[in-house]
């Protein structure tokens, strides 16, 4: 489905209430749930949807904002592969025992989507338009409008070359990993561990497991662990399939083109080489190179970030689209209540991230145990037992709660680089 505003592009107004930069999945969140309330909302993409995108497997935590979005029925109705675990081959292709998240939570979250990001997108960027949102696609924001530190609009240049400043009382960024303003402002900081870099196609004809198991996430390990690859089943008999190591072994110079590095790693990879065997790419061999970071705050004067433009971490766990919404959706209930109360202050806009910086920090200490020399997760279950529900939470995406936490703090003993300390709180500027 080919956007329908391209051609006829809502008029703009001089001012609104708030204006968000980037319609993916955050951005489309807050237009939504803005818009809903009766804030006045410019959502604006320099892309014209519907468009290409990496990061297609759903965790089940994303049934509550997808739910609160209205969208739950939508996505039941749609060709999206149903997941309903992820499972882990090893390095040898030993395909260990499925995690089935409905053997830890019954309920009709436990059952998820891999989703074809495009049609995906798109969905949620109608739904911010049906709540009332104004979405205007194919449009680039070139600047902030400042008056002193206070970002009070932007400066758009419309798909006819018009440029226009509009005024806003927020601008919130989710401009993906863009990070249009943590980028401007110098708030971006690399992870201090993940040096990590990811090449990238989809296939037809790979080998698909049956019934329950179709449409499940792998996550295949490389020999010697050099590197992992992601398979995640789409519909039409599509398979998205990525390689992901670090940056340094993975585009060294002697390694040829990003074709030939994935079919190197392919030759390396018992488990994906078999199900690639009657396969071929049906996309350009694409590439994302040092994708983890975080900025250093999450709101200032008159602007806050949501997303990516917030942060990522890995594509391992699929996390991305979750916290997507999740932030999301804390950044418009956050910026409800400032307008229900008149208080825009800084403390105010930033009063949410503490507890979703805890959150995040769960993905990221289980992504160094992934990646950690030595480590096995099965070794450490055994010994410990009483932390499967803590590591199941965190793959489910149910990473809010506290206890969650307190299996790294055995872990560390193992893997030191979990006590490092990565900035978990926000330093506020009145």
């Amino acid at each position: 489905m080919i956007d329908q505003k391209r051609k006829d592009q809502p008029d703009l107004d001089a001012e609104y209430d708030v204006i968000v930069i980037g319609a993916g999945p955050a951005g489309s969140a807050v237009g939504a749930l803005l818009a809903e309330q009766g804030r006045k909302t410019l959502v604006v993409d320099r892309a014209v949807f519907p468009r290409f995108h990496v990061g297609e497997s759903l965790i089940p935590e994303t049934y509550w904002q997808l739910k609160r979005l209205g969208l739950i029925d939508q996505l039941k109705q749609s060709a999206f592969p149903k997941k309903f675990s992820v499972q882990f081959v090893t390095e040898e292709g030993t395909e260990t025992m499925p995690f089935y998240f409905n053997k830890y939570k019954d309920h009709e979250s436990s059952q998820t989507w891999q989703v074809v990001r495009a049609e995906f997108d798109q969905m949620l960027v109608d739904n911010a338009r049906n709540q009332g949102a104004i979405v205007h696609t194919g449009a680039q924001v070139l600047d902030l409008i400042c008056e002193g530190e206070q970002v009070v609009g932007v400066k758009l240049k419309l798909n006819s070359e018009e440029t226009r400043d509009i005024r806003c009382k927020l601008v919130v960024d989710s401009s993906g990993q863009t990070g249009f303003i943590a980028n401007r402002l110098k708030l971006k900081v690399a992870d201090p561990v993940l040096k990590k870099g990811t090449v990238w196609a989809h296939f037809k004809n790979a080998h698909r497991d049956e019934g329950i198991d179709e449409g499940a996430t792998l996550i295949l390990q490389t020999e010697g662990k050099r590197s992992w690859f992601w398979y995640i089943p789409l519909p039409d008999n599509t398979v998205s399939i990525g390689c992901t190591g670090d940056m340094a072994y993975m585009f060294s110079k002697e390694r040829g083109t990003s074709e030939e590095i994935f079919n190197q790693e392919v030759e390396r990879c018992v488990g994906i080489k078999k199900r690639l065997a009657d396969a071929h790419p049906v996309t350009e061999f694409m590439t994302t190179k040092d994708f983890s970071y975080h900025s250093t705050q999450p709101a200032g004067p008159g602007w806050m970030l949501a997303g990516d433009a917030l942060g990522f971490i890995d594509p391992v766990y699929s996390s991305g689209v979750f916290l997507a919404l999740k932030s999301g959706e804390l950044v418009a209930d956050t910026i409800n209540d400032a307008f229900d109360s008149q208080d825009f202050s800084v403390k105010r806009l930033s009063e949410w991230y503490p507890d979703y910086r805890n959150g995040v920090e769960n993905f990221r200490k289980l992504v160094y145990a992934f990646y950690a020399p030595g480590f096995s997760f099965g070794t450490f279950l055994r010994q410990y037992p009483q932390f499967k529900m803590n590591l199941v939470d965190i793959l489910i995406g149910d990473v809010f709660k506290p206890e969650v936490s307190e299996m790294f703090t055995v872990m560390q003993e193992e893997i030191p680089e979990l006590a490092m300390s990565y900035d978990p709180h926000v330093a506020l500027k009145e």
